[in-house]
């Protein structure tokens, strides 16, 4: 996708959409020897027994799913290889037609189970679809269990798929951005590969001359909950619906893939690409997730239930609007009552937690916060280390290893090893506290590597080089609840589970995050935390800033437009003298690039190949007065390509930034990934009254090996030192 993409988005006004006519047909489950299949009058669904794969969706007389795929509908984690288990759970002989549900159970016994795209797993993996009297669309949801008895192990890629039928779909809707009519497969068979197996130039059809990525269609999961594709011929819709977000990893700054057209590794020119649609629950992707589970784990966790929403209407933006009111519905609906038999709490088994987070930073007493997001999180830990052998085999990147092929991106972060990148050590303290707020720490120690295998090895999914640090950015072991806070910090979290949290907030404007710990939730009381006073860190008098605190570089030049690729070949045209930012007299939405990435020498780069040269930006800036004592530079970070960012101030080093991870935020046409905060503290003698000029230098490399910067402060500490 590319600039001209937004020309194609056709602005429709509000039609009435029509969801199938309402029925009163009974629900009716069919068992024969390979499969269950659900139907109500308006979708007809069809389970395979053996894998537990979605294997046909009807609607309205339509075939929904690809037919001829191999694997229409799954979860990457299915109920194959196991001592299998078949039933129907909710049987609708025995409520007059109301609901239907089937389960296909795989026990692992110990063993490795599984034989989806995800890989394997050391869990008992149980996969449901259910249905109701009326619903235009099916549940499912997966259970995953692992007894203490059962060894370590991990969870790989991990996400629900649907491949659709190519002749049906032609319009795909992610956000009001990227909702337009998409290539077919013809034209992706037909393109030329750019810089990465996903990436290709489009040689024919609406957008020849434009490239096309999956991940260019990457969503933030809090915000997005309702994505899908549309017939903009024959009106029928298909849509993935989250209720919740509880059961997803990453918190609310998590971007994931959502849909694309299926990015096959084939230089046939007839191969299928069909349309699809991912709910990723763990995944490798801007920073990753982590979901380790010790021996001494008796881990269970249901994701879902989610649905699979059929409707139809006179245009793609009628149904997106209709599926965007059903996502509400099925808000409103959670924790669903018919749910059993699994560790999902009713409603009267969970609590709401409510309070208000104030503001009390003296140096700012006007801010007022925006988008203030407050969640509860599991406290940070240390994973478990997952022997080799069993980690999620085939969880790894590459050809038959989750679907993932990182060997493009890893060989162009500068340093060229494959596994070099994911060796960063030593993360800076993240900025925490509790009722107090205190400053707290969370050091990180290694990001592994041996689990990352090229071919989807065994051991593929484990984090095993040491111990390092777990928050609520990159778990998925244990379950989340985020909300939205309103103007005067009030926050109401609904339907959280029983349990023992940390207490989170964020908001644009404010640097780091408040940490509160030890919030305990009993089953069905609700819980009032009254004022949460939130006084942020500061190292000293703030002497200037750049941007926004707000986890992304969206306001930053062209962070609108983040997800074009290829924004690190058009960065040189932009800005072909660098940056150099003037404090009082620049505009960090108009003379800040979005990322700081190696300088593209070659003018006939067209693919994102090779190298450039070394960048530094500037920063001048003014002072009355020689200064004295201490100086920070904070630097808040949501994209890193980069092993190093060096530092200088009035051409003296103020230190080198060199414990960065890699996220892959800029190879996947991001705007924000994992978020961390780096603070190189300096002499403030090394400044001097007058100008002042602040060098930030990404070294040579890989045309994507930058930064994506979310702000920058220098703050001045000028107390005298205690004798």
């Amino acid at each position: 996708m590319n600039f001209a993409r937004l020309a194609a988005v056709v602005l429709l006004f509000a039609i009435p959409v029509m969801a199938p006519a309402a029925t009163n047909s009974a629900v009716t489950v069919v068992e024969d020897e390979n499969s269950f299949t659900l139907a109500n009058g308006i979708v007809t669904a069809e389970v395979a027994k053996y894998s537990g794969n979605l294997i046909a969706l009807k609607f309205r007389g339509l075939e929904m799913l690809d037919a001829g795929n191999r694997q229409p509908a799954y979860w990457s984690h299915n109920a194959a290889r196991g001592r299998q288990e078949t039933r129907v759970t909710i049987d609708p002989k025995t409520n007059a037609g109301e609901r239907g549900e089937v389960s296909i159970k795989g026990i692992s016994g110990g063993n490795q189970i599984g034989s989806g795209p995800g890989g394997s797993v050391v869990a008992d993996v149980e996969i449901r679809f259910a249905l109701g009297r009326g619903d235009s669309g099916v549940y499912t949801y997966s259970i995953f269990s692992h007894p203490t008895n059962y060894p370590a192990t991990s969870v790989g890629e991990a996400r629900f798929c649907m491949k659709l039928n190519d002749d049906l779909f032609d319009w795909m809707t992610v956000d009001s951005n990227r909702n337009m009519k998409m290539i077919s497969t013809y034209d992706w068979n037909h393109g030329t590969q750019m810089n990465g197996k996903e990436m290709r130039r489009m040689n024919s059809g609406l957008y020849q001359g434009q490239v096309e990525h999956k991940y260019d269609y990457s969503a933030n999961q809090f915000d997005v909950r309702a994505w899908g594709w549309s017939s903009s011929s024959n009106h029928v819709g298909i849509w993935l619906v989250n209720p919740s977000v509880e059961y997803l990893s990453g918190g609310p700054t998590k971007f994931e893939l959502s849909s694309h057209r299926d990015a096959t590794f084939t230089d046939s020119l007839t191969a299928p690409a069909p349309p699809t649609l991912l709910n990723y629950w763990r995944s490798s992707h801007y920073g990753g997730s982590i979901c380790n589970i010790a021996q001494t784990d008796a881990w269970t966790k249901v994701i879902g239930p989610f649905l699979i929403y059929c409707n139809s209407g006179a245009t793609p933006e009628a149904m997106w609007k209709n599926a965007l009111a059903q996502a509400d519905m099925e808000s409103t609906a959670w924790p669903f009552a018919w749910v059993d038999g699994v560790d999902y709490p009713h409603q009267a088994e969970r609590a709401t937690v409510t309070g208000k987070i104030t503001l009390n930073d003296p140096q700012a007493p006007d801010l007022r916060m925006s988008n203030l997001l407050v969640g509860l999180s599991a406290p940070d830990y240390s994973p478990a280390s997952i022997p080799r052998g069993r980690g999620a085999f085939g969880g790894g990147f590459g050809p038959g290893g989750g679907g993932e092929d990182e060997t493009n991106y890893l060989r162009n972060v500068s340093g060229g090893g494959r596994n070099a990148d994911f060796n960063a050590t030593n993360f800076p303290p993240r900025v925490g506290g509790n009722i107090t707020n205190q400053l707290g720490t969370n050091p990180f120690a290694r990001f592994g590597t041996n689990g990352f295998r090229g071919r989807g090895g065994r051991g593929g999914g484990g984090f095993n080089s040491g111990p390092h640090m777990v928050d609520w950015q990159n778990d998925a072991k244990n379950y989340q609840f985020w909300v939205r806070a309103d103007a005067d910090g009030n926050f109401s979290i609904p339907n959280v589970r029983a349990g023992n949290y940390t207490l989170h907030a964020i908001a644009d404007g404010v640097l780091g995050d408040l940490a509160v710990t030890n919030i305990a939730v009993a089953s069905g009381k609700n819980l009032a935390l009254g004022k949460i006073d939130w006084q942020p860190v500061r190292f000293g008098k703030q002497l200037w800033d750049i941007g926004i605190p707000n986890r992304t570089g969206a306001e930053f030049f062209k962070g609108h437009d983040y997800f074009h690729w290829g924004w690190y070949l058009q960065y040189p045209k932009l800005f072909p003298y660098d940056v150099k930012y003037v404090i009082g007299k620049s505009n960090f939405r108009q003379d800040w690039f979005f990322e700081q990435v190696p300088y593209n020498d070659d003018t006939n780069n067209v693919t994102g190949r090779g190298n450039g040269s070394a960048t530094t930006w500037t920063v001048a800036f003014n002072l009355p007065s020689p200064p004295q004592g201490r100086a920070t530079l904070r630097l808040a970070i949501c994209g890193v390509g980069t092993r190093t960012l060096t530092a200088e101030l009035n051409d003296q080093s103020i230190g080198n930034v060199s414990n960065l991870v890699y996220n892959a935020t800029i190879n996947r046409d991001g705007i924000g990934g994992y978020w961390m905060e780096h603070n190189l503290a300096f002499d403030a003698s090394l400044m001097k009254a007058g100008t002042n000029v602040l060098s930030l230098t990404v070294p040579a490399g890989g045309l994507m090996n930058g930064i994506i910067y979310d702000y920058l402060r220098l703050e001045l500490d000028e107390s005298p030192k205690p004798k």
